[in-house]
């Protein structure tokens, strides 16, 4: 026989901590509070199982559910020594749900059920309380009927709020017994006007109505929000705990309140919490009374204190974590409803998992499980004050986690004349290109109506560590007269939004930031997660600024150097753009050359920041119309500077449109067709290289060649870089300097194939973007249209463009990675798509054996984190092996060198 329903009481219980999954959070710990002797009101929980059942059957129960409801019912009426609806002795119960991971407020509670015209007079006669009867009777017709049959709320408050006025009461506690009677009769007048029937007496009839609103509850629309918000799946339902009452509304000798062991604000070791006298607990919810902090309770209630202290201490030991509390005093007796694991900031879970490893309460290993990863977010950008008031005006993706407030502006070059004059600035755009990167370099936020969480304007963000929300659909821009508009807005340029990056939110007007700031105790966390993980973490980064804030974060390489970035720079985009609009190699190679010292100079400086770390750079991949500007205004000017007519110019740019750019002319395909432009990037990064190795920097460069589908492509390629590279090596005479040249593994065919594309590749990087794109067949930049319909439908469980889909991308990973050390034993792989800061993927890229993971800047700590964790989850002792470049020694004897392929 199954078992559905477990009792605790009388000291001992059914269950223990361990069975969340089965009785929920809150009724495993009250089984366990029960069993060490925690002052817990008897009851029962009524398992998830349950709740599973109940909607697969049309919203039903078996005869042997009911049974067993109804056996736990006569225990404890048994061990309480009352009785449901009982005339001299009425046993009164809260009904509170509980599923396996909490969710506060998130599901239904009914406190004070089996009230009725009876068990009220028996309950005023054993109190001599009839001022707390009467009390209790109304919280309850107003908690049912809200609750449970769907009276609206607002309705009970404005019957209260009324006869609170008429009688000049300004609290509920004002109230005298006559006037609680009279909220009483028009709350049964009004259930009886919204459900066409009288206010239920019989208590198992109360009962059941209320199971089934818990119940009800775990599908109600802030649930499901709050578990697709919090990324909670799998679980099957939630359990219903029913409970006998106690009451802190009893007089001045009873209370209620709820606390933690710790401040869930800062993790310091004090105790925290409030506590209202002559209340119930939804009383200190609400915030209809102000509650008075914990500490006072100490002077007003010793006992009770000095108790409920040494509680806190019983409990925080037992569960070896902070442990939020919901406590009732009743005439001076305690009571604890509830513990949890206490929701905490990041600064706090760092601090308290640090601090319970000094205490001896943890391990290292426990502390590091115990920080969520991507809640070092909120260390590592600035949030909103969390007492600001917020409207919400439309919501995006959380693209770059951050918060901003600024005046919105159109363009970029907007955006620079703004902040020169002093003033912070939003920039809002359709879409971002590679041309908008000055405006968007000193944006406080980006916000774009377009893109996903791959799109230009995400990645370009998240390495700068600038707030962004994208692709937020329901704004419509319209640059000619310089506003956006949303569904319940029109905001003009130069007026205040703030956008929420971390939640993908847009506000009116302005919102105070907080500062982000690190701790040592932050600093002790990263240090025991080097101590753990077995993978490398490095970072994506393009400028000398952005390797110096990875490296600062515990950056242990750049895996990704995006070459085209550094094109915008100052005034090097009109050689660029020159190059692109040459006719013939010779003019081709003339303008190269302009841009090779300052390619050559940019690298000189990430080498030289990052000090002997691995470098990788990653030469050209966009296609070449992304370089040129697209209106007259800024073609003619372009034409003038380089001599050229602006309709030769036009015919250019037409002739390099394409239907699909981001599956045409670009990345190695490039290379091929024009390799002059990879030969000046491979010379630009030698004899960058030579330079600092010279200067006695050690430089460990490796040239990565994109978009290989074809073996032969990266074959031609790398054959002309090696020989670059080592002529270089011979004539700056850079002995013992050793380069590496491979390739990003993006396209599905090269994953295919990665055991014969491994035989000229040194290392692989997977570019899990694209790879992705090319996977799924969606547009990285307009998936987002559908792919939250997507997630709402469960067609799909996350956004593929956020976490890495194993069972599709991943698939093609893991056979890339088999293959591709099929040929070569020790092929050095990574990963370098924004997926490499995300922890999930982070643990998959562990669980395949890659050597390291690269990402944002601001991610480093997430990803480290993630890695410390994946090898903790793993527990495997032997540690990925560490795969570097073989040692080139240039020849002192002039000789022909060797080619680096095998």
């Amino acid at each position: 026989m199954t078992k559905y329903v477990y009792f605790f009481g009388g000291g001992k219980a059914e269950a223990d901590k361990t069975m969340k999954e089965t009785l929920g959070g809150k009724g495993a710990n009250l089984a366990e509070m029960t069993n060490i002797g925690i002052p817990v009101p008897p009851g029962f929980t009524i398992g998830t199982q349950v709740c599973d059942e109940y909607y697969k059957n049309d919203r039903k129960y078996t005869k042997e559910i009911l049974k067993q409801i109804d056996e736990n019912i006569a225990k404890l009426e048994k061990t309480s020594k009352m009785k449901l609806g009982d005339s001299k002795n009425p046993l009164l119960v809260s009904v509170r749900s509980g599923a396996a991971v909490s969710m506060p407020g998130m599901m239904d509670t009914v406190l004070n059920l089996g009230l009725n015209e009876t068990t009220l007079k028996a309950i005023i006669k054993k109190t001599k309380n009839e001022r707390f009867a009467w009390d209790s009777y109304r919280r309850f017709i107003q908690m049912f009927g809200d609750v449970v049959m769907n009276v609206p709320h607002h309705d009970f408050e404005a019957i209260l709020s009324q006869i609170k006025t008429k009688y000049k009461a300004k609290e509920d506690n004002d109230l005298k017994i006559k006037h609680l009677q009279e909220v009483v009769k028009e709350y049964k007048k009004l259930y009886k006007q919204v459900t066409g029937e009288n206010f239920p007496t019989n208590p198992r009839e109360q009962l059941q109505k209320s199971i089934d609103a818990v119940f009800g509850s775990w599908n109600n629309s802030r649930a499901i929000k709050y578990r697709e918000i919090n990324d909670i799946k799998g679980l099957i339902g939630t359990a219903v705990n029913v409970q006998t009452m106690v009451f802190g509304n009893m007089g001045a000798t009873s209370g209620t309140g709820v606390c933690f062991t710790r401040d869930p604000s800062t993790g310091k070791n004090v105790f925290y919490g409030e506590y209202l006298m002559n209340a119930q607990g939804e009383d200190v919810v609400a915030g209809i009374r102000t509650p008075s902090p914990i500490a006072t309770l100490k002077k007003q209630m010793p006992k009770a204190y000095k108790e409920l202290e040494a509680i806190r201490h019983k409990l925080e030991k037992h569960y070896t974590d902070t442990q939020d509390l919901e406590f009732t005093i009743q005439e001076k007796v305690l009571y604890i409803l509830q513990t949890r694991t206490g929701k905490r900031t990041a600064q706090a879970a760092v601090k308290i998992a640090v601090d319970m490893v000094k205490e001896k309460l943890i391990s290292k290993e426990t502390a590091v499980m115990r920080v969520e990863p991507n809640q070092l977010d909120q260390l590592l950008h600035p949030t909103f004050d969390p007492k600001a008031k917020k409207a919400v005006v439309a919501k995006g993706l959380p693209a770059s986690p951050g918060a901003a407030t600024g005046k919105v502006v159109f363009t970029a070059d907007e955006a620079e004349e703004w902040v020169a004059r002093g003033e912070q600035v939003i920039l809002v755009r359709t879409e971002t290109s590679p041309e908008d990167i000055g405006g968007m370099n000193v944006a406080k936020g980006i916000l774009t109506s377009r893109g996903g969480m791959t799109s230009h304007a995400a990645v370009v963000a998240r390495g700068m560590g600038t707030c962004c929300v994208a692709g937020c659909g329901e704004l419509r821009i319209d640059y000619a007269k310089k506003e956006f508009r949303t569904k319940k807005v029109t905001v003009k340029q130069g007026e205040y939004i703030s956008i929420d990056g971390s939640l993908g939110e847009i506000y009116l007007g302005q919102i105070k930031t907080i500062k982000a700031e690190l701790s040592g105790a932050f600093g002790q966390l990263m240090k025991w997660a080097d101590e753990f993980r077995r993978m490398g973490v490095r970072t994506n980064a393009d400028t000398p600024h952005d390797a110096k804030v990875a490296i600062g974060f515990g950056a242990e390489g750049i895996g990704l150097t995006r070459t085209e970035h550094m094109f915008f720079e100052g005034d090097r985009i009109t050689a660029v753009r020159e190059m692109i609009l040459s006719e013939d190699v010779e003019s081709r190679v003339k303008a190269l050359y302009k841009i090779k010292p300052m390619q050559r100079g940019d690298f000189e400086g990430i080498f030289e920041a990052m000090n002997g770390l691995p470098v990788t750079i990653r030469l050209l991949d966009p296609p070449l119309h992304e370089f040129l500007p697209h209106d007259d205004e800024a073609i003619e000017e372009l034409a003038l500077k380089i001599n050229r007519h602006p309709q030769r110019v036009k015919e250019k740019l037409e002739s390099l449109k394409e239907f699909n750019p981001m599956l045409g002319h670009r990345g190695c395909r490039l290379g091929v067709s024009y390799p002059e432009i990879y030969d000046m990037q491979v010379e630009a990064i030698m004899e960058a290289a030579c330079k600092m190795h010279n200067k006695g920097i050690k430089v460990l460069p490796e040239i990565m060649i994109p978009l290989v589908g074809v073996r032969k492509e990266l074959t031609i390629l790398k054959d002309r870089a090696v020989k670059i590279c080592d002529r270089i090596l011979d004539e700056m005479k850079a002995d013992g300097l050793t380069y590496m040249v491979g390739t990003m593994i993006e396209i599905p065919r090269a994953a295919l194939t990665a055991d014969e594309v491994a035989k000229d590749a040194e290392f692989f990087s997977f570019g899990t973007n694209d790879l992705t794109q090319m996977a799924f067949g969606y547009s990285r930049d307009d998936a987002g249209v559908f792919l939250a319909d997507y997630i709402k439908a469960g067609v799909l469980e996350n956004d593929p463009f956020q976490v890495l889909d194993q069972e599709g991308v991943g698939i093609l990973v893991e056979m890339a990675i088999k293959k591709g050390r099929s040929t070569r034993e020790n092929l050095k792989v990574g990963i370098c798509g924004e997926h490499g800061g995300e922890p999930k993927s982070v643990e998959f890229c562990h669980r395949v054996g890659m050597n390291y993971v690269s990402c944002s800047p601001y991610r480093v700590p997430i990803a480290k984190l993630a890695a410390a964790q994946a090898a903790l989850k793993d527990k495997i002792k032997t540690p990925v092996k560490k795969v570097t470049a073989k040692k080139k020694v240039v020849p002192k004897k002039k000789a022909k060198t060797k080619s680096r392929s095998k």
